[in-house]
């Protein structure tokens, strides 16, 4: 009785063994299956990426585009201020000749600054 169960033990084993395989052969299967459904997704995928690749390339452009135009919008901004400032520098110019001129302004006191009469609430410097 003794090699009765020795064989019975014997052939659970390979019995075991071979359902082992078996079910290992199986799940690599499975897996394989499962990685080329993921591939062909992957690959169904490359369209979009190509269309959001041309988005992007697009959009850039655009950006390039609207850097630019700010960057010439800010130039015609620093070139207007030039001006501004120019031109206020000559109105300052004739209003110190003006208040040169005028005997009612003490244009050479500590706190003189030019006097523009038709700006309302800057005052003249009497003496």
């Amino acid at each position: 009785m003794t090699t009765a169960i020795i064989i019975i033990i014997v052939i659970v084993v390979i019995v075991i063994a071979v359902a082992a395989y078996l079910m290992s052969k199986r799940r690599t299967e499975q897996r394989r299956v499962h990685a080329d459904r993921l591939r062909e997704e992957a690959a169904t995928q490359r369209g979009t990426i190509d269309s959001s690749r041309q988005e992007a390339a697009e959009s850039e452009a655009r950006a390039e585009v609207a850097r630019a135009e700010a960057e010439r919008a800010e130039q015609r901004a620093a070139e207007a201020r030039q001006g501004l400032h120019v031109d206020e520098a000559r109105q300052e110019d004739s209003l110190r000749k003006a208040d040169a001129l005028d005997p009612d302004v003490d244009h050479k006191a500590d706190g003189y600054s030019p006097t523009d009469p038709r700006r309302p609430g800057e005052h003249r410097d009497t003496p």
